[in-house]
C-alpha cells in the first residue's frame, strides 16, 4: 500500500478525486481501489456510478502512476490528459452503491514525448471492465498550456 495521499499524487481537487487508494506500482504498473459512494459528482439517483465512469477511475489510476513515479523521483506531479480510449468494454450498465473496484493499470507504450498507452481493467464484484488508454503529459505541462492559450487569443 502507498501512504502519499493522492492529493499529492493527482492533479485532481476535491470530490473529483475518485479513487481511494494506491495498492501498489512499480515501473510498468499500478494497482488503486475505490468504493463507489452515493451522493458524488457522477453517480445516479439509486446511488450507482454509471459504467462510462469507469473510463475517469482508469485515467485517474493512470494519472496516479505518474505521480507516484514523480514523487519517487522526487519532482513535481504535473499535468497529464487523456486523449482517448479504445476498447471499452463492461459487463454492466452501472456500478452499485458500495461496489468494492480494484484498477489495474499496464503500461504498453511510453515515449520521450509525453504520449503513452496504458491497458487498463476494472473488477470487483462480478464487474469487469477492460479498455486502452491514449494519454499524454507534456514535459512542463504549464508552459503548454500557456502557449495553447496565447495561440488561441
Amino acid at each position: 500500500m502507498i501512504n502519499w495521499p493522492l492529493a499529492e499524487l493527482l492533479p485532481h481537487a476535491g470530490d473529483m478525486i475518485l479513487i481511494d487508494q494506491v495498492l501498489s506500482f512499480d515501473e510498468e504498473q499500478i494497482h488503486t481501489r475505490t468504493t463507489v459512494q452515493p451522493g458524488g459528482l457522477f453517480n445516479r439517483a439509486d446511488g450507482s456510478l454509471p459504467a462510462w465512469v469507469g473510463i475517469e477511475l482508469m485515467a485517474q489510476s493512470v494519472a496516479a502512476y505518474a505521480g507516484c513515479r514523480a514523487r519517487q523521483k522526487g519532482e513535481a506531479v504535473e499535468l497529464g490528459f487523456l486523449l482517448g480510449t479504445r476498447k471499452f468494454e463492461c459487463n454492466v450498465e452501472h456500478f452499485p452503491a458500495g461496489a468494492e473496484l480494484t484498477i489495474h493499470g499496464l503500461r504498453s507504450l511510453e515515449d520521450d514525448n509525453g504520449m503513452g498507452v496504458f491497458e487498463c481493467h476494472l473488477t470487483g464484484n462480478g464487474i469487469q471492465a477492460s479498455a486502452r488508454l491514449n494519454v499524454f503529459r507534456p514535459p512542463q505541462a504549464a508552459n503548454y498550456l500557456a502557449e495553447s492559450k496565447d495561440e488561441t487569443s
